[in-house]
């Protein structure tokens, strides 16, 4: 194996570069697809690449079905009166329809298949509500979008997702997809305001007096404002290494929630891309294989940035692809490898090298920028880290800040990310490329379910 030289090892734990990138990043604030601030983003990130001395730097734009927030709330009636309209209780889900639900509230927990299949009929007519957390039984992340396409399935006029993680917060995160607007309006609520509607749902009482009432179900009622409009959105691309007619992909996404400074999710990835591409190019006479770096637009609202990529790049061209995305959490890395095994043992010998611990999973997952190239047999893996939370912690909300990251991870995560695209441009590429049949059979049956609902399905029937 070709291994990274010691002196671009060392470079990655001292450089400041990457850290000052993201600092400028999360100052920007709202990077929201579409925006004048994810557009900001990806200039800044261009001025990194050029600054790195990488070439052919620039902007690529293209069309997106944009999503504006508006103002929405929560009211509930039954032995509970309250009403929430603040936007660290509820706020909308991007890619929902604007529009209003009253109806009776069924928890169905985790939203797990078993959890959906006992609620029943209750479901039809309802306002389904489901946490944010997967059980650590589940054998695979539950994304929320799996969790709303099972609710309006099954019936459901409203949807509401509750945060699992303490700190008076409501996650976001897109529902709609290419399918959008939604079919049903959607919300996300703190763990605290989710908590109260669950106890309420479960019959337990009006607060305070202890009593059971499993016959005063509460009642809650949806108003949700946004628009749904085409819009454009950019990536920001730069090159290093020989002019191979193929490359090694390195990719992270700009877009960031407006509710936050998307500093892990995923401001952090941009920065990694841009100090990862400038160490390359002090090795850059090494390399094989041309290295293309990608911070893709519009990753939050259907990974549109990465499917113009991929959609305009001759597949052949595309050698494998390894995308970041929250990965300064920890210094701790976790490789979704989508079943490509040759690039998880690349992560796998470069971690053993540095005696650093990796996670990994065989999943197929067709969230992460990665799956636009997964789904064409394009070997592609998400590079990300691991923390003791289950699900996004701080992620996709108002606290997603840099004072959650720290600099001395961006160093250590840079140099594994480093040595390992390194390897993959220096001949050392075991990637194979599978076909799409191969792909689509191996999808999780409840992935299959989300996909088609929300108009992503790339397979024909």
């Amino acid at each position: 194996m070709t291994e990274l030289p010691d002196r671009v090892a060392g470079d990655a734990r001292t450089s400041d570069f990457g850290w000052n990138l993201l600092t400028d990043l999360t100052d920007i604030g709202n990077r929201m697809a579409g925006s004048a601030g994810e557009r900001r983003g990806a200039e800044r990130v261009v001025e990194a690449f050029e600054a790195a001395g990488l070439r052919n730097a620039g902007l690529d734009e293209f069309e997106i079905p944009g999503w504006w927030r508006g103002e929405s709330s929560l009211s509930v009636s039954g032995p509970v009166e309250r009403h929430h309209e603040h936007s660290h209780e509820v706020i909308a889900l991007p890619g929902t329809p604007s529009g209003e639900a009253t109806a009776p509230l069924v928890d169905v927990g985790d939203g797990t298949d078993e959890e959906f299949a006992a609620a029943g009929d209750a479901l039809e007519g309802a306002v389904a509500m489901a946490s944010s957390r997967t059980p650590d039984s589940h054998d695979r992340w539950i994304h929320r979008m799996e969790k709303y396409v099972a609710a309006a399935e099954r019936g459901a006029v409203g949807f509401v997702f509750r945060n699992h993680i303490e700190g008076a917060l409501p996650p976001t995160g897109e529902i709609g997809y290419h399918n959008r607007p939604g079919p049903i309006p959607a919300v996300g609520v703190s763990k605290e305001v989710g908590d109260r509607l669950s106890r309420l749902a479960k019959g337990a009482g009006t607060e305070g007096d202890g009593d059971s009432a499993d016959d005063e179900r509460p009642t809650v009622s949806l108003d949700v404002d946004c628009r749904n409009e085409p819009t454009t959105s950019v990536n920001a691309v730069a090159e290093v290494g020989p002019d191979t007619d193929e490359a090694v992909y390195l990719t992270a996404h700009v877009d960031a929630h407006d509710v936050s400074d998307g500093a892990n999710d995923n401001g952090a990835g941009s920065a990694l891309v841009a100090e990862v591409g400038r160490l390359l190019a002090t090795v850059e006479d090494d390399l094989d294989t041309r290295v293309r770096l990608v911070t893709f637009g519009s990753e939050e609202i259907g990974l549109w940035g990465a499917y113009h990529a991929a959609e305009t790049t001759p597949r052949e061209e595309i050698a494998c692809v390894v995308n970041l995305d929250g990965a300064c959490s920890s210094r701790n890395l976790r490789v979704g490898t989508n079943g490509f095994d040759g690039m998880r043992s690349v992560f796998e010998s470069v971690t053993d090298a540095f005696d650093a611990p990796l996670a990994t999973g065989e999943t197929i997952s067709p969230h992460g920028d990665q799956w636009a190239f997964v789904q064409e047999g394009i070997p592609a893996v998400m590079v990300s880290t691991t923390s003791d939370q289950s699900g996004r912690g701080w992620g996709h909300t108002h606290a997603d800040t840099l004072d959650k990251l720290d600099s001395r991870d961006l160093g250590e995560v840079a140099t594994l990310v480093a040595a390992s695209v390194y390897r993959f441009a220096t001949g050392d590429i075991e990637a194979t490329h599978r076909s799409r049949e191969s792909i689509r059979d191996a999808i999780d049956e409840g992935y299959v379910e989300e996909l088609k609902t929300g108009g992503r399905w790339p397979y024909e029937e």
